[in-house]
């Protein structure tokens, strides 16, 4: 490491030991690792939660989790369908299959294992998290890099080739300033900064611990970095989901384990996709009314999901639910919009 380098890192985890973020999942800045066997199980758990989610969002999530399965054994042994309704509300469901499939191969083998390369041959691992795990839950040098840490880096060398292909560059100037010790507290450190000060508005330079060093301000405008490629407009789709209501009860199905919502609770629907609409064909004969519409955002596409309301009975495989406990049933945040859609045309 250069003496510029460490002049970085040291400034940085100073900072942090004054200001680092009270959370859940964290150890105290440049204290020991806890001797806790649970201690790598709550930074994989949470790290996998963050992953395109906010801070605030996860908070109740994380809690929700390790008061129903303690460890990572505990949480390998569960019902999928207890995680996935557990997990519903989060978004990005394909990460909850991933969290089951990882647990049970953690606790197949023993445990976690210690190093980077060998946690990114657990399912489900990415670079980021493994490396994340690596560092924050084991104290290996390892380089973290996700969105906030782009932001600062990116304004901290002024790189300026646009993403995602600045992210080679951006990860070896990230490489260039991570210590050899203090490597998780170092991440959180920079997610911290980019969270709080760096932010990607209104980035608050004269709170900065780095702002000396800081290319990007130098220059005169931190916020124009880093650059990012124009996004494609999202396609919008089509698609209906039927309400079948019996007894003071609604049918719910499971969807398949591969695709959209993979593996949850849902309304009965069209088979619509973010590649295509919906057939419109209903999944039994029977008068039918429109209940309304519901808008959700994914993230490849956009949908508006008509609800209608069907008299028949449903064969095949469901659940008839009761209504009262319909927010017990897990459902994803599109078909939990529907269910308030139709519960409330009923007052």
């Amino acid at each position: 490491m250069t003496a510029s380098a460490k002049t970085i890192s040291d400034a940085l985890l100073h900072w942090y030991d004054a200001h680092a973020r009270d959370l859940p999942w964290r150890n105290s800045p440049g204290t020991a690792r806890p001797s806790d066997p649970a201690w790598p199980y709550r930074v994989w758990l949470s790290e996998v939660m963050l992953q395109q989610t906010t801070v605030a969002a996860v908070k109740p999530y994380f809690a929700k989790f390790i008061a129903s399965w303690p460890t990572v054994e505990a949480l390998a042994a569960a019902e999928e369908a207890e995680v996935m309704a557990a997990w519903a509300g989060l978004g990005y469901y394909s990460r909850a299959r991933n969290l089951l499939k990882c647990a049970r191969a953690v606790a197949a083998r023993g445990g976690f294992p210690e190093s980077e390369e060998e946690l990114l041959g657990l399912p489900g691992l990415g670079p980021y998290t493994a490396a994340a795990v690596a560092a924050i839950a084991f104290g290996e040098r390892a380089v973290v890099v996700d969105a906030n840490v782009e932001r600062v880096v990116a304004r901290l060398f002024a790189i300026t080739a646009p993403l995602p292909g600045a992210r080679k560059a951006i990860r070896e100037r990230a490489a260039e300033i991570t210590p050899e010790d203090r490597a998780g507290d170092f991440a959180q450190a920079m997610m911290d900064l980019g969270a709080q000060i760096c932010t990607a508005r209104d980035p608050k330079c004269l709170l900065c611990p780095l702002a000396s060093d800081c290319a990007a301000r130098a220059q005169g405008d931190p916020a124009l970095l880093p650059v990012k490629s124009p996004r494609k407009p999202k396609p919008e789709r089509q698609g209906r989901a039927y309400w079948i209501e019996r007894g003071g009860a609604v049918w719910l199905v499971t969807r398949p384990g591969n695709g959209m919502l993979g593996g949850m609770r849902a309304l009965p629907d069209d088979g619509w996709s973010a590649q295509a609409d919906g057939s419109a064909r209903p999944p039994l004969p029977g008068a039918q009314r429109s209940l309304g519409a519901v808008r959700h955002v994914f993230t490849h596409a956009s949908l508006t999901l008509e609800l209608v309301r069907i008299e028949g009975e449903p064969d095949g495989e469901g659940e008839w639910w009761p209504l009262e406990r319909i927010e017990e049933a897990g459902l994803p945040t599109l078909f939990a919009k529907a269910a308030r859609l139709a519960l409330a045309g009923r007052v």
